[in-house]
């Protein structure tokens, strides 16, 4: 008599909120960062398309899900990026060890989206704006890419928000009692 196997099982997903490359399940995203994540796509279609702000603003609305992100987040960040794109390279340019134009258009974007946060949303703490830009390099970006944002968005964030930057770091480096 021959004893029977079960099969075996897949092992069980984690209820962490994330997949198994690591990136947030959709489920978990804040309705912010649903809004960035649609930025990154209409920043996307500009710099790479150069199709008019109004007719991406437009596709991006229609895309499923839009209806989840937060839509005032989602115009601030895709018409203020777009607005003052110069302005933001001439934040980021400094940063860099390479010409813009060999970075990649999702890290662009990204670093777009981390630079515009740092510098007009101050009611997002500039460590939650590195944090999301981190998560969009690795969700949408190159391997490597969301170092290469964390490194220049952390170096972008001490001349933008100084107080906030210092204030967190120096309390990060108090002995605990």
């Amino acid at each position: 008599m021959t004893a029977t196997t079960t099969p075996k099982r897949p092992p069980r997903q984690s209820r962490t909120g994330l997949t198994a490359t690591g990136a947030r399940k959709a489920a978990s995203k804040s309705e912010r960062s649903r809004s960035r994540e649609f930025a990154l796509q209409a920043l996307y279609q500009s710099l790479v398309a150069r199709n008019p702000v109004a007719e991406i603003d437009t596709f991006t609305r229609d895309l499923a899900g839009f209806h989840k992100a937060d839509a005032v987040h989602f115009d601030a960040l895709l018409h203020g990026c777009v607005a003052q794109g110069a302005q933001l390279d001439a934040l980021v340019l400094p940063l860099l060890d390479r010409p813009l134009t060999e970075i990649s258009p999702i890290e662009h974007a990204v670093m777009w989206i981390g630079a515009y946060e740092l510098q007009h949303c101050l009611d997002v703490p500039w460590r939650v704006v590195l944090n999301e830009c981190i998560e969009l390099a690795k969700e949408f970006g190159g391997t490597d890419g969301h170092k290469y944002v964390n490194a220049v968005l952390n170096g972008l964030a001490p001349s933008l928000r100084g107080a906030e930057v210092e204030a967190d770091r120096s309390t990060a480096k108090r002995p605990r009692s």
